[in-house]
């Protein structure tokens, strides 16, 4: 017979770090995705709090005297989950823009498919993008960071030690946005280089013979010739991935500090 008896006050801790933790793998890649069964998450994140609490014991003095202040402190843990899984989250916004990049370039901006992760309208060569370093992520074993950095945040923000610093997280995003578009061009450069001597090419066709229709050949060659460059390239997706994942650590970092 399993007697395991807890007083209240462990009980109210457990559930401020269970709501930490429920939002943070609600948001996170991997563990968020639209297609992870509801019961898987809710398993992951039961069990991730329950060792966090033997760790994290004994609990610190959590002083409220209502319970409506006991729900702001919940409140708080849930806004501090949410954005240590959005500062992960957001950086995979970076695979969709070089994803459209590449299309505007080879013609195909117009083909666009349901993403049954995100549940989104989404470019053909972003969700490929998008599963490729998905499946990166999973071999790497990055997973496995998100959860070491949510399990140190207990460290560096205690349960209802988050102070949110509205300069700090407003720097993280322009530095985001900054990074953003600098990792997004490096993803399609090899795209974008090579359109852009196809369409060279083809300016001066037009001019040596102006009765072919350079209009109408140039739709197809760019099609087959970013094709072509795009499965050449899948060996450098790799290197494209690490620096998706770095961003990912540095956002998850800043964040942190923006709560410290």
């Amino acid at each position: 017979m399993i007697d395991y008896s807890f007083s209240i006050y462990d009980l109210e801790y457990f559930l401020l770090i269970l709501t930490r933790v429920s939002c943070f793998v609600y948001i996170a890649p991997f563990f968020g995705m639209n297609n992870t069964p509801g019961r898987v998450k809710i398993g992951i994140s039961f069990f991730t709090s329950m060792l966090l609490y033997q760790v994290l014991t004994p609990a610190p003095a959590i002083i409220y005297d209502t319970v409506m202040e006991y729900a702001l402190i919940v409140m708080k843990e849930a806004v501090t989950g949410l954005v240590l899984g959005l500062g992960a989250n957001i950086c995979l916004s970076i695979v969709n823009f070089a994803g459209r990049l590449a299309d505007m370039e080879t013609g195909l901006s117009m083909v666009t498919l349901m993403d049954p992760t995100t549940k989104e309208s989404v470019s053909i060569t972003g969700a490929y993008y998008q599963y490729f370093f998905m499946m990166i992520m999973v071999a790497s074993g990055m997973y496995r960071y998100f959860m070491g950095a949510l399990s140190d945040s207990f460290s560096l923000i205690p349960v209802n030690g988050a102070i949110f610093r509205a300069d700090s997280l407003l720097n993280s995003m322009i530095t985001f946005m900054n990074d953003f578009i600098l990792i997004g061009f490096r993803i399609v450069l090899p795209i974008f280089c090579v359109i852009l001597l196809l369409n060279v090419v083809l300016g001066v066709m037009a001019k040596i013979a102006p009765q072919v229709n350079m209009f109408a050949v140039g739709i197809q060659v760019k099609i087959l010739v970013g094709l072509s460059v795009m499965f050449l390239t899948t060996s450098l997706l790799a290197g494209a991935a690490d620096f998706v994942y770095q961003e990912m650590k540095k956002m998850i970092d800043l964040f942190i500090g923006g709560m410290m």
